[in-house]
């Protein structure tokens, strides 16, 4: 059985999660207080379930009965009960516009002086350990509802006990840094095709813009040096236990030079048999 546990703050996507994963064949259930994580997992797997695939929601909407998180881990490593554990993160100042726009109300507000920019600082605090155990992050700050449909499948759709996922994202340093990626690397060495009349108003994914980045000696020296280092940290992160390696190529706008590499290294990744998927954040941004 797969058993997955979902965390994160408040207004980063919890439940549209879910949603995605009920769509992939998880059982879900959502805002279960911590102490009875183990215990249903327990019964799940004592009862001669079909069920093969179950998913928990629990957060600080639990009140006090979420300080018990840390040690229900714990004990679920005691009774050898495998899982894993996503933590769906988010910027604070697009949590706080959230929170604005839909005009619910955060779980931590009253403890906080009606304050909802004190309520989401609070939170992190209260969840920073939890996304430091995480085995899966997935910042949700620039995501849309169906971009992060596609990273919950693209993570959870095959067997979560598989081998390590490798998420090649593109992004653009000018919408701010990738800060769920394990490796930022820079491609605004290279010559830029924004620069190009022909080219401006197209992407990496236009085979015109991906045979500009790579006619230049070095972009092709580039790619070979960062594929020989990826191929090199892939099996060190492997043999240390981690479940998914995310690796950022940055350029300025996010559409030309970072997206060329990120499709680059995912077929690279792709053709060596290596569980692989490709995310484009800043893409569709003007």
């Amino acid at each position: 059985m797969d058993f997955l546990i979902v965390t994160g703050l408040s207004g980063a996507g919890k439940s549209r999660a879910i949603d995605a994963l009920e769509d992939i064949g998880f059982y879900c259930i959502d805002n279960m207080p911590p102490k009875m994580i183990s215990r249903f997992a327990d019964f799940v797997m004592q009862s001669n379930s079909k069920l093969s695939k179950v998913a928990v929601v629990t957060d600080t909407r639990g009140g006090s009965m979420f300080d018990a998180f840390s040690s229900e881990l714990d004990l679920l490593k005691q009774q050898n009960i495998e899982f894993k554990l996503l933590f769906l993160d988010c910027n604070n100042q697009v949590l706080i516009q959230r929170y604005k726009e839909t005009r619910r109300k955060h779980p931590l507000l009253d403890e906080n002086d009606a304050s909802v920019e004190r309520a989401v600082v609070s939170e992190r605090q209260l969840l920073m350990q939890a996304r430091e155990r995480a085995d899966y992050i997935i910042d949700t700050s620039s995501l849309s509802a169906m971009q992060l449909k596609e990273r919950i499948s693209a993570i959870f759709l095959d067997n979560i006990a598989n081998s390590m996922l490798i998420n090649c994202m593109s992004f653009g340093f000018k919408y701010g840094s990738a800060t769920e990626a394990d490796l930022v690397l820079d491609v605004r060495c290279l010559p830029n095709p924004f620069y190009i009349d022909e080219l401006k108003h197209k992407t990496g994914l236009d085979y015109e813009v991906r045979d500009y980045v790579m006619s230049w000696p070095q972009s092709q020296e580039l790619l070979k040096k960062l594929t020989e280092l990826i191929d090199f940290l892939i099996p060190l992160y492997i043999s240390e236990g981690k479940s998914q390696l995310t690796i950022a190529f940055g350029c300025t706008g996010g559409k030309h030079r970072s997206v060329t590499f990120a499709e680059k290294v995912y077929v690279h990744l792709s053709e060596q048999k290596k569980k692989a998927a490709v995310h484009h954040r800043d893409i569709l941004k003007n």
